[in-house]
């Protein structure tokens, strides 16, 4: 058994995500503990009670969905489970390495703060928009987006079939329907910026200087990228690249093909919703592979994986 976890980004999160896990695990009610006071914004408030509204804003919803995350790490930590790889959505990435001690938790959570901040607030003035493309190709995506008169580009490759576009509200929406006459579906996203997009420019500059105080080592197990779907590896200056990640697509679908070609067979996606669940199945089917496939949100999902890794493990 090989397991990989998958760490969920923005737009994954949901009003009461991660209450029952604060109510009953002690090591989750530390990390929030530690959350609200490292960043003075009682995550747990706006985790457990909202408003929805002021939950996705970028500043909080960031740092809510990587809470939740940590809280199920700590938990899985203490049932001595680790992962053998791992690979996180956009805001994901962080987790995935806080998890490998590549940043430590002090500096992680200091570090999303931070760049929820200035992803919400350096962004040109205008309306953005995200929506999924369901059931179209990569190049198919790209070619609706070239054709509109107007800045949108697809930004998430994120599983075989599934592509999201990202840019000014006029344009995304003007593709959207050029992908319906093709027969596409088309799922506006919860995000309110054009995220991965040159849009984000004195953002990603912003966060490059916070980058510059913070110490980042080289992942203790493997960690997938999303700038171009490979490992880390020693060579890699990782402040550079997650400065990059900001502006860049996300290279979903070539992460999880890494793994599967590492001979990852146990997925485990690791914090609000089941997305990244999705990808996987879909990417997994394509490529002829079986393959295990949990969500831990809340304490049913967590247990659940608990008695499967024991049962397994004897």
């Amino acid at each position: 058994m090989k397991i990989g976890y998958l760490f969920p980004g923005q737009g994954s999160q949901y009003v009461s995500m991660g209450k029952d896990l604060y109510d009953n695990y002690e090591e989750a009610k530390k990390i929030y503990d530690l959350v609200d006071s490292l960043t003075s914004l009682n995550i747990k408030e706006y985790s457990f009670d909202g408003p929805e509204d002021t939950l996705k804003k970028t500043s909080i919803c960031q740092l809510a969905v990587l809470t939740h995350s940590l809280a199920i790490l700590k938990i899985l930590e203490k049932e001595n489970i680790t992962c053998d790889m791992s690979a996180g959505l956009s805001l994901g990435e962080y987790t995935a390495l806080i998890n490998s001690q590549a940043i430590s938790l002090e500096d992680g959570i200091k570090l999303v703060k931070k760049r929820g901040e200035v992803m919400e607030k350096l962004v040109p003035k205008g309306s953005y928009l995200m929506a999924a493309l369901l059931g179209i190709t990569d190049e198919d995506a790209k070619e609706i987006c070239e054709s509109v008169n107007g800045f949108v580009i697809p930004v998430n490759f994120n599983c075989p079939g599934q592509v999201v576009i990202s840019g000014y509200e006029d344009s995304v929406n003007k593709a959207a329907e050029l992908a319906k006459e093709k027969g596409v579906r088309v799922s506006i996203l919860p995000t309110v910026g054009p995220f991965h997009t040159s849009l984000l420019k004195e953002s990603a500059k912003a966060f490059a200087s916070e980058l510059e105080n913070v110490e980042i080592s080289i992942p203790k197990n493997k960690v997938v990228k999303n700038l171009d779907g490979t490992i880390y590896t020693a060579q890699d200056n990782i402040k550079d690249i997650l400065e990059k990640h900001m502006i860049n697509p996300v290279q979903f679908t070539k992460s999880l093909n890494t793994m599967l070609d590492e001979n990852i067979d146990v997925f485990v996606e690791i914090g609000p919703g089941k997305t990244l669940s999705g990808f996987i199945k879909r990417t997994a089917k394509a490529r002829g592979k079986e393959v295990k496939i949990f969500n831990i949100c809340d304490k049913e999902t967590l247990e659940n994986f608990i008695s499967f890794y024991k049962g397994e493990s004897l």
